[in-house]
């Protein structure tokens, strides 16, 4: 972990317009928990990407059950803070740590590892490192993460033969809500190619 990079990026989080309405005007952002959330607990967006945040909300409003009736997205000035940053060694080799450690505990309980899912869209088992690395800071007394980022590459091929994918992107999850320094309406002409 560390604070190498720039302090603040701006993120977009895709959500229903009442939600986002609602955040413009000052409530908070609630955490999404779920077992498969690839980056763990935290407050999810997308960094430099508000086009990509307004996909995801179209694609989640297609969802059943799915709580995105008209889909929005807000942007919001992000601190970086501790950040668990999985573009770098370091990040990674905490990662590795946190698996290695799961692994341990999953075996001596006879309990299977969770898994990803095959389109990597669900990350079960990345969701449980991270908690686990959570769980060992946590008993080591080490500071917990504020933000953690990473680059996920998703979608079909950007053209023929491309090594470049139509969905990457670079995702935080904001761990620590303190690190939301503000909240802003994005520019329509931000939605335009």
């Amino acid at each position: 972990m560390h604070r190498l990079a720039s302090s603040f990026v701006l993120g977009y989080h895709g959500c229903d317009r009442q939600v986002g309405e609602r955040l413009l005007k000052g409530a908070p952002f609630k955490p999404s928990n779920n077992e498969y959330d690839w980056l763990g607990p935290g407050v999810y967006f997308w960094e430099a990407n508000p086009r990509r945040g307004l996909e995801f909300a179209r694609e989640a409003s297609k969802r059943t059950p799915s709580s995105i009736r008209e889909p929005f997205v807000v942007g919001a000035v992000i601190e970086l803070g501790l950040c668990l940053d999985l573009t770098t060694s370091s990040g990674v080799g905490w990662m590795r740590i946190a698996y290695e450690s799961l692994a341990e505990v999953s075996l001596a309980a006879g309990v299977p590892l969770s898994t990803n899912s095959s389109d990597q869209l669900r990350r079960n088992l990345d969701c449980a490192v991270v908690r686990m690395l959570h769980s060992i800071l946590a008993d080591r007394r080490l500071s917990a993460p504020d933000t953690i980022k990473g680059v996920f590459t998703e979608g079909a091929p950007a053209y023929p033969g491309a090594g470049f994918l139509e969905k990457t992107h670079i995702q935080i999850a904001v761990c620590n809500p303190d690190c939301i320094k503000g909240v802003f309406r994005v520019p329509d002409d931000q939605f335009r190619r």
